[in-house]
């Protein structure tokens, strides 16, 4: 996630409790490839065109940093300042569904859900 325009979506997770059989289903259904990743003791997966290994989404344990989060599509949404728009979440009737975490050396995220229910992750980059 890098360089990215404010506002554009950069990324998809799905977070579930069995990582691999979910990323054997999207192979299978769609025709995405794996790569795994290590997170210690178990793998998540970059999941990837079959045509030139792009990176497309990720499959992931709902477990360490993962733990907690929802079982569906998360899209990550680039924003300009991440505090201010946590600020503007709660002004506008969402809130903030985890604090504050390190997506990178440069990035920080938080869960949020809209005043409808809809869940996403918004993330800035500082450098």
């Amino acid at each position: 996630m890098s360089k990215a325009e404010v506002g554009s979506i950069t990324w998809r997770d799905l977070t579930v409790d069995n990582a691999s059989n979910v990323a054997s289903f999207y192979r299978s259904v769609v025709g995405w490839r794996s790569l795994p990743i290590s997170m210690g003791d178990y793998d998540d997966y970059v999941m990837q065109t079959p045509s030139d290994d792009s990176g497309v989404a990720g499959i992931c344990h709902a477990k360490g940093p993962n733990a907690g989060l929802p079982a569906q599509w998360l899209m990550y949404v680039k924003v300009a300042n991440l505090d201010e728009s946590l600020k503007q979440v709660t002004i506008q009737g969402g809130k903030a569904l985890t604090e504050v975490k390190k997506l990178s050396d440069i990035s920080n995220y938080a869960v949020i859900e809209d005043p409808a229910g809809a869940v996403c992750v918004i993330y800035d980059e500082q450098g």
